[in-house]
Order: structure tokens, then C-alpha cells, then sequence
């Protein structure tokens, strides 16, 4: 295992970006954070898809609180200017970037750790995986945007009770309240996001970035505002290849969809 911070590995159009910080459960700070950023910079310039996952028994423990104790006590230094938090710039590239992102989840994903993961487009964990926002219990608030995106995943009473109580999800309650939305035996959630990844990989460039940038953007809107965003994009000059494919389709050429569970001889 490499002795970064992340690492960083391209599997032919898939970019595979791991927390690499073990021995301290995957925790985040502001060197993970620059670490991250580079990673998933290189990833929307050199692959179609991302995977984020952690090495070691955890995804992501959340914030490092050995630095979190630090500003607490004044003992950090302060910017002489205030600028955007780095956890939203760079769970914001993740979430709205150029390409999706896919996340495998297993053992800790808590607090800033369900921030990360909930900025990624798709969600897989293994039967390991349990969610939580313990921020409550520990004197702080959440600050990676977790009041945007994991309150738009699982509602305000969800994460109210999780926050208030500390309650701990498990896996199979993750999916139920649409944090995840595949659910793998223990040790298999790399594999299943690393599939799901190559499947989003065979989708065009192009069809990709509008899901993940124009879908949550319309959620956003009014209804006649987003209808019209939705008009002007299907409007829109399309690549060369979308031709193609509907002509595959046409002409018969395309693979056919088939129902859940249908067996192909």
C-alpha cells in the first residue's frame, strides 16, 4: 500500500481514488482534503467515471479531531481572509463535476465521511457499512455540507435524529433511507462499485455530465423553470456519437434491454 495520503490508480476509463490514512480509521484533514482534491482533479481530466473507497476496516471516519481540537482551542492559525471552506470546494468537484463518481462503502462512514460519500452520484455498501453524524455528541456542528447534501439524501427528521441521538445506521437501514442504493456482502463493495463504474463508463461523455450536473440543478428549480431547462438542454447541440447510437438502436444493432433477473442464453 502506498504511503499517500490518497491514492490514485487508472483501470482503463475508471479512476480509482482511496483514503489511504488506515491507522486512523480513513479521518479527514486539511492535507487529506489538498490530497483529495488533486486526485479527483486528475480524474475528471483523465478517465470517463470515478470509484472512491477506503483502504483498511473503514471508509471514512469523518473529521480528524485532533485538528478539529486544535481551531477549537485557538491553537491553529487563523486565515487572515475568509474563503470557501475547502471540504465544499472539493466534495462540490465530486458532486458537479466532469465525470460521476461512484462510492464503495464499508465499516465507519460517519460524519465527514457520510458528507463525502453522499457528494459521490452512487452509493454501494457493503453489509459492514454503518452511518452516522455524531457531531452532536462531540460539541460541533457538520461542515463538509452535509446541511445541503446528506439532508437532501435522507431528509431533515432523518438526520435530526441521527444528529440529536447519535443513532447509527446499519446497511440494510442505509438503503432504506436512500443513502445507498446497492447493499453487498461484507469485503464486495470495491467489486460492485468498480462494475457499476465500467457500466457508467460505456454511457457518452456528454449524457453522463448532464446527469450529474443538469438533474440536481432542476431538482433546484420551480416546476416551469425546470421544464424549461429541460426543453433548452434537449435542444442542445448533441455529439456525434449520440447519432450513432440511436441509429444502432433503429437499425436493430444495439443491445436490448432485458428485465431485472431474465435469463440470456
Amino acid at each position: 500500500m502506498s504511503d499517500e495520503l490518497v491514492t490514485y490508480e487508472l483501470d482503463g476509463p475508471v479512476a480509482l481514488i482511496g483514503l489511504n490514512r488506515p491507522d486512523k480509521r480513513n479521518a479527514i484533514n486539511e492535507d487529506v482534503v489538498c490530497a483529495l482534491r488533486d486526485a479527483v482533479i486528475r480524474a475528471g481530466e483523465e478517465a470517463d467515471v470515478g470509484v472512491l473507497f477506503g483502504h483498511g476496516s473503514n471508509f471514512c471516519a469523518g473529521l480528524d479531531l485532533k485538528e478539529a481540537l486544535a481551531r477549537a482551542a485557538g491553537e491553529a492559525p487563523r486565515p487572515r481572509k475568509r474563503r470557501r471552506h475547502s471540504w465544499h470546494e472539493v466534495f462540490d468537484i465530486i458532486a458537479r463535476g466532469p465525470i460521476p463518481f461512484v462510492a464503495a462503502l464499508h465499516g465507519a462512514v460517519v460524519g465527514g465521511g457520510l458528507e463525502l460519500a453522499t457528494a459521490a452520484h452512487i452509493r454501494v455498501a457493503d453489509e459492514s457499512a454503518f452511518f452516522g453524524l455524531p457531531e452532536g455528541q462531540r460539541g460541533i456542528f457538520v461542515g463538509g455540507g452535509g446541511t445541503v447534501r446528506v439532508q437532501r439524501v435522507v431528509g431533515y427528521t432523518v438526520m435530526a435524529d441521527m444528529m440529536l441521538t447519535g443513532r447509527l445506521l446499519t446497511a440494510t437501514e442505509g438503503e432504506r433511507e436512500h443513502i445507498v442504493r446497492y447493499v453487498v456482502p461484507t469485503g464486495d463493495a470495491l467489486d460492485k462499485a468498480r462494475e457499476l463504474a465500467a457500466k457508467i463508463a460505456r454511457n457518452t461523455p456528454d449524457t453522463n455530465w448532464r446527469i450529474t450536473n443538469l438533474l440536481p440543478r432542476i431538482n433546484d428549480l420551480s416546476h416551469d423553470d425546470g421544464l424549461f431547462m429541460e426543453y433548452l438542454n434537449s435542444n442542445m447541440a448533441r455529439a456525434p456519437e449520440t447519432a450513432e447510437r440511436l441509429r444502432e438502436f433503429v437499425e436493430g444493432r444495439a443491445k436490448p434491454l432485458v428485465a431485472p433477473g431474465t435469463q440470456l442464453d
